[in-house]
């Protein structure tokens, strides 16, 4: 797994929980963590994907 997939992945699932903890206290402050959420899965889902392309481009080629 690429260094980068794995950090936003750690990102997003703090921002689960940090908006979990938002919303369960009451503060709308959680929509924020939401988005940031998204945005740093979509990060890793780009991270792994170009991974696996670059992994199937070095094995086409050789």
């Amino acid at each position: 797994m690429p260094r980068n997939a794995l950090y936003a992945s750690l990102v997003f699932v703090l921002a689960v929980a940090a908006a979990v903890v938002s919303f369960v206290q009451g503060n709308w402050l959680g929509v924020v963590w939401v988005l940031m959420a998204g945005v740093s899965s979509n990060i890793a889902w780009f991270y792994l994907r170009k991974e696996r392309l670059s992994r199937a481009a070095r094995t086409t080629e050789g």
